[in-house]
């Protein structure tokens, strides 16, 4: 049998293979060892991809559907390319100015450490100066840092989109995405993650509280700060012409499967908040655990609630009681046992939080779409308040630092600290709150004086697809079938 051509290329790039192997001294019994630079990088890398994944609902990919499943068919479109321009957005302010302002270097030369922004790091090319980017490693493993991080910031940014879904103006969100990823968001982060930061519990010294806040993976940082913002912009923007009366969403399906990707997006965005796994693979595998505790209990808590409320087993209620649970515990979630990882997301559900925030909206006037200040604004607060209450000594020592006097001091009052976590809590919610509204309000105003900020009637009876996005996004024959009744035949 004679050799065919196909035989002929695979000898010819079998021994082409070969021939490189013996150049680079590749010897195929040889181990291979990875170091623990590249480990770590590969770690965050996974992280940042797992975050990015969410931004389908809320993360992205998880955001992107929840949201389309809570309008109506006609803003699709809209919702869709939201959630791509803010993860694009993200990428090009946080790599502008974001990453520099949150992580750069402070120490201005005549006022010390404001604490407050960074000065360095802008245009970022990985020479951050920040403790926290692994910087001993190289540059290049930084940027690994700052992928991660930049999937942060989408995600923070992400959470309005939903509050004031089918009604504002596409110009004016991607004026306010570039605002938060490249200024408002920065500043939280600098706040409360850097090692500069004057709530930051990485300073080196003149803590506030001697502890900081315990804020690990960003309860505060990412979702109060994203909930707040929702929050104001909902109001400025006002409702829905007959929001109340209960407009159709599009797909409970979406809704659940966006819940669902969330909900996977958050191991990233949880458990690879450790920055590093050579060493704290045990402690990552502890914040997956809280994490999944928390999300399950606030998905059971808060479907009983609202069947005593509603008398309805209702998927709304599941769903938002899982981001409830998720959101309480991201902050808290390496320092605190599994007990206090169920008590957290046990609470997350009645009215002094995601229901009772949810409640009071409507009693408000205030018309948010997919309810993004209750799960993530309130849920956010009491996540950071959680941590200063819930954590014990034995996992504050592995999450942050080793020092026996200060793991006593800075464990929750529940569990023999001082309050000085508690204080330094009460601070950054605070700080937070003053800051992301004040900020929103005036970002709104000027928009709402120059380009506006708010669709007009016609628009919004239309659709933002046909008004703004080239039409709808089923041909019409999809949207014939979609009009058919249900038991008729087309």
């Amino acid at each position: 049998m004679g050799v065919s051509a196909d035989d002929d290329t695979i000898l010819a790039l079998t021994a082409r293979i070969a021939a490189l192997e013996g150049n680079h001294g590749v010897d195929d019994d040889a181990p291979v060892y990875l170091s623990a630079a590249d480990a770590n990088a590969f770690w965050l890398l996974f992280g940042m991809v797992l975050v990015f994944f969410m931004q389908a609902r809320l993360r992205r990919a998880g955001f992107a559907m929840l949201e389309v499943g809570s309008v109506q068919l006609k803003n699709t479109k809209n919702i869709l390319i939201k959630n791509v321009f803010d993860a694009s957005i993200a990428a090009i302010f946080w790599w502008f100015f974001g990453y520099g302002i949150a992580f750069g270097d402070d120490n201005f030369p005549k006022t010390g450490n404001n604490g407050f922004l960074g000065k360095s790091g802008y245009f970022y090319e990985g020479n951050s100066g920040s403790p926290l980017t692994m910087s001993a490693d190289g540059k290049t493993y930084a940027k690994a840092f700052w992928l991660f991080q930049w999937a942060f910031a989408g995600a923070a940014a992400t959470i309005v989109s939903g509050a004031v879904a089918e009604r504002c103006k596409f110009g004016a969100y991607v004026c306010y995405s570039c605002v938060i990823t490249g200024f408002i968001y920065p500043v939280c982060v600098h706040m409360g993650w850097d090692g500069s930061g004057k709530l930051s519990p990485w300073r080196s010294s003149k803590l506030v509280g001697g502890c900081g806040v315990i804020d690990f993976a960003g309860s505060g940082v990412v979702h109060m700060t994203g909930g707040v913002a929702a929050l104001v912009a909902a109001k400025m923007v006002g409702p829905r012409t007959d929001w109340k009366r209960g407009l159709p969403q599009q797909s409970v399906v979406y809704q659940t499967l966006g819940v669902l990707m969330l909900w996977v997006g958050w191991y990233g965005f949880n458990g690879v908040s450790t920055l590093a796994i050579t060493g704290y693979g045990g402690l990552a595998a502890h914040v997956m655990m809280t994490t999944t505790i928390s999300a399950a209990t606030g998905c059971l808590a808060t479907t009983f609630l609202g069947y005593l409320v509603d008398h309805v087993i209702d998927t709304a209620y599941a769903n938002n009681g899982i981001l409830a649970g998720l959101v309480s515990i991201t902050a808290p979630c390496p320092v605190v046992n599994l007990w206090g990882a169920f008590v957290i997301g046990l609470i997350a559900a009645p009215a002094p939080v995601y229901l009772g925030a949810s409640k009071s909206l409507v009693f408000l006037g205030i018309d948010d779409v997919v309810d993004a200040f209750p799960v993530h604004g309130a849920c956010g607060m009491w996540g950071v308040i959680a941590a200063s209450l819930f954590a014990t000594e034995y996992y504050y020592k592995i999450a942050y630092y080793s020092d026996d006097d200060r793991a006593s001091e800075c464990a929750g009052v529940f569990y023999g600290g001082d309050g000085g976590a508690l204080g330094s809590a009460c601070l950054f919610v605070l700080f937070i709150i003053a800051w992301v509204g004040g900020t929103m309000t005036l970002l709104f105003t000027a928009m709402h004086l120059t380009i506006g900020i708010r669709c007009s009637p016609e628009e919004e009876a239309m659709g933002m697809d046909d008004s703004k996005h080239g039409g709808s996004v089923l041909t019409d024959l999809e949207m014939s079938a979609a009009q058919v009744p249900a038991g008729t035949e087309a």
